[in-house]
């Protein structure tokens, strides 16, 4: 089990796309997510053939949040220069976790 880590302290289960299938099936067919899902490297993401909307945060190289933005399904996310890592959560997640564009994050596994 992997964890995304805020801070020092656990924020969220976190399941890791570790390979390129995985990452290009992302979340596609699920109706639910516990946790986050860590997409790495992606500097966008897309929802289309989602069944439910996601918060995604963008984060950059040394584990900066470059952004968080509401992810309804059929839509895309602009890929941003210096992004090199996505992570999906179920709508409304970061702000229940008290992650920020600004917060440093960290994957553990």
């Amino acid at each position: 089990m992997a964890w995304l880590v805020k801070e020092g302290q656990v924020v969220a289960s976190l399941e890791i796309a570790d390979s390129r299938s995985a990452r290009r099936r992302g979340l596609l067919g699920r109706d639910s997510l516990d946790g986050a899902f860590l997409i790495s490297p992606a500097r966008s993401v897309h929802s289309f053939g989602m069944q439910f909307d996601l918060d995604v945060a963008l984060v950059d190289s040394s584990g900066r949040v470059v952004a968080i933005r509401p992810l309804p399904r059929r839509r895309v996310v602009r890929p941003r220069r210096h992004v090199s890592a996505v992570v999906e959560a179920r709508r409304g997640a970061f702000a229940k976790w008290q992650v920020q564009e600004g917060d440093v994050v960290e994957f553990r596994q």
